[in-house]
């Protein structure tokens, strides 16, 4: 790519990016209810991110040979409990994602 080429292409990155922030703002106002359908999509979307990144993250382990799995598993245990402790989401991740990196670097080395 050129460097006009790249500039352009940064610019509509750029673009892309503010616009999807301020589009909300820009279209619902607080003078009107929020749409039910918007309401409904803010309940269900986080669970639902949440379940896609579980099942991309366990996609490719394999639970019956060896220890493999028991990092992962203790991983998300560590997170579900957490999570029913503190009810705060990124105590959950961090903790979480803490577990898992401490057993794959110090205990399951491969």
């Amino acid at each position: 790519m050129s460097f006009p080429e790249e500039c352009i292409t940064i610019g509509l990155c750029a673009l892309a990016s503010v616009l999807t922030r301020a589009l909300p703002f820009l279209l619902l106002s607080e003078k009107k209810p929020t749409p039910p359908i918007v309401r409904y999509l803010g309940n269900v979307l986080p669970a639902a991110v949440f379940g896609m990144l579980i099942i991309y993250c366990l996609k490719d382990t394999t639970f019956l040979n060896g220890s493999h799995g028991l990092p992962e598993i203790a991983g998300i245990f560590a997170t579900v409990l957490l999570h029913l402790k503190f009810r705060q989401m990124l105590l959950s991740i961090g903790g979480g994602t803490a577990v898992y990196m401490t057993l794959i670097q110090f205990i399951f080395i491969p």
